[in-house]
């Protein structure tokens, strides 16, 4: 199977040089997601607001590959303020809750400071 990319419609992915995913064989992988809500073209100033907004980004991006959170296997969480990432907690456990993919948490600056977390994901489609 070739290499696909899949775009947002974001200008960020042409301006900075990257896809929103890449799909390469059964694998797809996700760009770092912030809470960017690309419908009114705003951004919440509450994390928890943020996290959520970045799963549904995350979705659209799985959907769009042909997967969704099931086939997750692996997650990255980024945040400037370590004490942000519990908060979060519950938006994240109905995501994938079930799925439990293997995770890990960054803290980190990110490039634009309304930005209060970044998720990036990894899935494998399931050859059924």
């Amino acid at each position: 199977m070739a290499r696909t990319l899949l775009s947002s419609g974001s200008s960020f992915e042409t301006d900075i040089g990257y896809s929103r995913a890449v799909i390469d064989g059964d694998w797809i992988f996700v760009s770092g997601t912030t809470g960017f809500d690309y419908a009114t073209m705003t951004m919440s100033d509450d994390v928890v607001t943020q996290c959520r907004q970045a799963m549904r980004n995350i979705a659209s991006a799985l959907a769009q590959a042909g997967a969704t959170f099931a086939d997750v296997v692996r997650v990255r969480y980024i945040l400037p303020r370590r004490e942000d990432f519990e908060p979060c907690w519950p938006v994240l456990k109905e995501y994938l809750g079930e799925v439990r993919p293997a995770a890990t948490m960054i803290q980190a600056g990110l490039s634009d400071p309304r930005m209060r977390i970044e998720i990036e994901v990894t899935a494998r489609r399931r050859v059924e």
